[in-house]
């Protein structure tokens, strides 16, 4: 366990968290790790928060609870969960999963399984070009898929989010960010409040916007316009009451937990 455990705020090392951790406070540290390790790192106490996959949220519930309000939400199409490949998806006979993501590959078996779908999946590193070169398509997930997506418009085969919204009419929760459940209430709300008047600002003052819009493009070579129209359309880091119906939809038909176990730790959750 990090003896400043409590003191250090893990984050997604994808620009999707940017508008939160935007000049940060120095009495936090902050600990980047791509979302899958994030998990570990809460179980263990390095962190004292993190936003994780929500998927790894159903595997750890009984060590981990919610600290509410903050997540990863995709507004319909969210541009950095993506299938790639040069056919569509039910002309793919393997399909490489990425080895930093846990509910992106969760959620691209869900709409396989429901199209009646059975390529054969492989665990890959996340580089395009080569997982193309060993499977027909290739699920990409941050700022890789951002870039990819810049880069190759015509192998875009699959939004994630889009498709989760168009078949549940609701938001998808990507991540959710959570604490050990030994963790102190009063230190989790005082990091939590000053996370969400970050993305407060972010929201309201056009000219700290614009520092993260433009930062983050330049973090992975991309417009400013495109980042704006991801920030502004596409993700969001705030779960409202219709994300937390997305997110219990997401965790009971996708991830197998209890209807009554998901209400319970919303409800613990709640501010």
């Amino acid at each position: 366990m990090n003896k400043v455990w409590d003191r250090t705020i893990g984050r997604v090392a994808f620009t999707n968290c940017d508008p939160l951790y935007h000049n940060l406070s120095d009495k936090w540290r902050i600990l980047p790790a791509p979302p899958s390790w994030l998990s570990g790192h809460v179980v263990r106490r390095d962190c004292l928060m993190a936003p994780i996959p929500s998927a790894d949220f159903a595997k750890f519930n009984d060590q981990l609870k919610l600290v509410g309000e903050l997540g990863i939400v995709s507004l319909g199409h969210v541009g950095s969960v993506l299938l790639f490949g040069d056919r569509p998806p039910d002309h793919m006979r393997e399909i490489a999963f990425p080895t930093d993501s846990s509910t992106s590959k969760r959620l691209l078996q869900w709409y396989l399984d429901k199209q009646g779908l059975d390529p054969r999946c492989v665990d890959l590193g996340p580089d395009l070009k080569s997982m193309l070169q060993q499977c027909d398509g290739a699920l990409l997930i941050g700022d890789r898929a951002l870039r990819a997506a810049a880069a190759y418009p015509s192998l875009v085969q699959l939004d994630l989010g889009a498709e989760w919204t168009r078949s549940t009419g609701l938001p998808m929760v990507f991540g959710i960010f959570a604490a050990h459940r030994s963790a102190d209430e009063k230190i989790i709300k005082e990091a939590r409040t000053e996370l969400i008047q970050n993305y407060n600002a972010f929201l309201s003052d056009k000219e700290r916007r614009r520092e993260v819009v433009t930062r983050a493009a330049n973090k992975i070579e991309l417009t400013p316009s495109r980042m704006d129209q991801y920030f502004r359309s596409e993700v969001s880091n705030l779960l409202d009451a219709q994300s937390i119906e997305g997110l219990s939809r997401f965790l009971v038909d996708v991830c197998g937990m209890e209807s009554s176990a998901v209400m319970a730790c919303i409800q613990a959750a709640s501010p």
